[in-house]
């Protein structure tokens, strides 16, 4: 039971300090938001963001593994041990921009403009990044937060916090998976594939020319209001065009 609710507790850990990372990256480096706003980087209304929570416990897990056969090459236990977890964040990464793209024609992130990416969902230099996260977490917390989660573990108080965010969270993933069905719709009558940070910018961007005030965490969750830019400008946030003529090339 304490192990589960380590797991538990790493992925709300960790999705929130995803979603606090991606924030302010989101804010000062992505090419997507060209006028430089806060945008919540989550497609759910809360501060979480799954993918980095799962990464986190993805962490965990391999960090416990033993590779047996290089225990007298410690430094190169490390480096391999370290490689594993990049690669295995990178796969997580691209499962999860796929699914959101087939499945919802939904783009939470788009690598299209990055060096050697692959369907604009993974790129070398972001595989680079999450190898950087994997060792700063292998080699200065994961030595340090065993025993801090344990002794967490074990106390009633704890278990209640857990099970309120959860709740939060289940809440959160029911309404804003409603949301996507409805971007899916859209999407699919346009025959597009929406680029979610893109529509962010624009309708901040729109609501800021309203002089309306900007609600951050439900941005996406006025319906009347992407319905309207959906209708006008969708060729400011779709990829789908761009997508077909680099196919039609091939």
């Amino acid at each position: 039971m304490s192990k589960l609710l380590i797991i538990l507790f790493l992925f709300f850990m960790g999705s929130i300090i995803g979603w606090i990372i991606e924030l302010f990256f989101r804010r000062f480096l992505s090419k997507s938001n060209i006028n430089k706003k806060w945008i919540n980087p989550g497609f759910l209304i809360g501060p979480y963001l799954p993918l980095y929570g799962s990464g986190l416990c993805t962490l965990y897990i391999l960090s416990n593994i033993h590779i047996s056969s290089l225990e007298q090459y410690p430094v190169a236990a490390t480096l391999i041990t370290i490689i594993i977890m990049a690669i295995a964040m990178t796969v997580i990464e691209y499962i999860t921009g796929l699914i959101f793209i087939k499945g919802m024609n939904i783009k939470l992130w788009d690598y299209s403009d990055e060096w050697g990416n692959i369907d604009g969902i993974i790129c070398p230099l972001f595989s680079l990044m999450w190898a950087a996260l994997a060792a700063f977490y292998y080699l200065t917390i994961h030595p340090h937060i065993i025993n801090a989660i344990s002794w967490l573990a074990d106390n009633l108080a704890f278990s209640f916090v857990i099970g309120f965010f959860y709740g939060v969270f289940i809440i959160d993933i029911v309404v804003s998976f409603q949301l996507a069905a409805k971007l899916r719709h859209f999407a699919q009558e346009y025959d597009i594939i929406v680029r979610i940070e893109a529509l962010k910018s624009h309708l901040t961007n729109e609501i800021k020319e309203r002089k309306e005030k900007n609600h951050f965490l439900m941005l996406l969750h006025n319906y009347n209001q992407w319905k309207e830019t959906f209708e006008k400008s969708n060729d400011k946030f779709a990829i789908a065009k761009k997508i077909k003529k680099i196919k039609s090339k091939k």
